[in-house]
């Protein structure tokens, strides 16, 4: 399945039914008088979240949606009946949007939530509804309402505990196949990734979501590379994993060219609590490691120590390959998403006014 996280919808709401005008006549009853129904009401055009996607690749195939027209009024006094709802299913974690893609209509969070996007026109009145004392026989009826319609657009953004964040060819997909029974494209060019992938950590009786980006390059944030259109993904995350590639020429340049980006992107990715590892070190001498730790070691400190996780004092080193430093990375991780989702209980209570 092609992975998609961004499509652009156009949806209508239905309109509403005719009221009718419509007169009761039968044998033997001289003054049968109006009996003309209201019209339905027209379908909403509904968002709902559901679970078992983790795409919006459906939206590329139909982008146009629209709800159903109510029932019109009959005789009898008949109602019309309300128009079918439009329904958009989405993944978790889909953000609707109008059409400037600036302004936010919902945030689908939850399985099951339900967000109305247009809602569908009144349906009209018939003419049994405007009889008075001085008007027994009125000969008219309203017409339905019209339906809304809005271009939307839709984003997904993954929900995870912690993301793996760094340069192409870090070992980042490598890693999430190690930890996780994910399965990654793995080979030894850069931008193996195309789209973010998801993985489930269970370690020490514990378990977290982490999520995989495509690599970063200078100037993703100008579109060079992939861009930085991947890094919505971990937005939502309460942690950070970002590697370091023992192999390349220098660790710290490396470290700040990845910050460099999060701090241009925004969203308060430059201060989400990181965990720093230096990656595949079980390819390179014990001389170049130690040079490469100690580049890596005064980038952080540069950069600010208060980036890093609480209780890392130090960039780890880690092999995903042999498994070295494997367990002590997760535990971090482990410990820093759990910090955090205690921060977030805390500030839930704390301003439960807070949107």
């Amino acid at each position: 399945m092609k992975f998609l996280d961004q499509a652009r919808v156009f949806v209508r709401s239905g309109d509403g039914g005719a009221g009718c005008v419509s007169f009761r006549r039968e044998k033997f009853i001289e003054f049968g008088g109006p009996d003309g129904g209201d019209g339905g009401r027209g379908g909403d055009v509904v968002a709902l979240c559901v679970e078992g996607l983790n795409t919006l690749i459906d939206y590329r195939y139909q982008q146009h949606f629209k709800a159903k027209t109510g029932g019109h009024g009959m005789g009898k006094n008949r109602a019309g009946g309300r128009g079918a709802d439009a329904v958009l299913k989405a993944p978790v974690g889909t953000q609707i949007f109008e059409e400037d893609e600036e302004t936010l209509i919902a945030d689908l969070t939850e399985v099951g939530q339900r967000v109305v996007i247009c809602k569908g026109g009144n349906g009209g009145f018939g003419n049994a509804h405007f009889t008075t004392s001085t008007n027994r026989a009125p000969r008219r009826a309203n017409p339905g309402q019209p339906g809304e319609e809005r271009t939307i657009v839709l984003r997904l953004k993954l929900i995870a505990d912690a993301g793996l964040i760094g340069l192409p060819n870090a070992g980042k997909s490598t890693f999430l196949a190690t930890v996780t029974a994910a399965k990654p494209k793995i080979a030894d060019y850069p931008f193996t990734t195309l789209h973010p992938g998801l993985g489930v950590v269970r370690s020490d009786d514990r378990e977290f979501v982490l999520a995989d980006i495509p690599g970063l390059i200078e100037g993703a944030h100008e579109g060079h590379g992939l861009g930085d259109r991947f890094l919505g993904h971990i937005e939502r995350c309460r942690a950070l994993l970002h590697l370091v590639d023992a192999t390349g020429e220098h660790a710290g340049k490396d470290y700040k060219i990845v910050r460099a980006e999060l701090a241009a992107y925004g969203a308060g990715l430059a201060e989400k609590p990181e965990i720093v590892a230096l990656s595949k070190i079980d390819a390179v001498d014990a001389d170049h490691l130690k040079k490469q730790w100690e580049r890596l070691k005064r980038a952080i400190a540069s950069a600010g120590p208060e980036n890093l996780a609480e209780g890392q004092a130090a960039p780890l080193l880690l092999s995903s390959a042999s498994g070295a430093g494997v367990k002590e990375a997760l535990r971090a991780l482990f410990n820093a998403v759990e910090t955090q989702r205690a921060l977030d209980i805390v500030a839930d209570e704390t301003y439960p006014w807070s949107p």
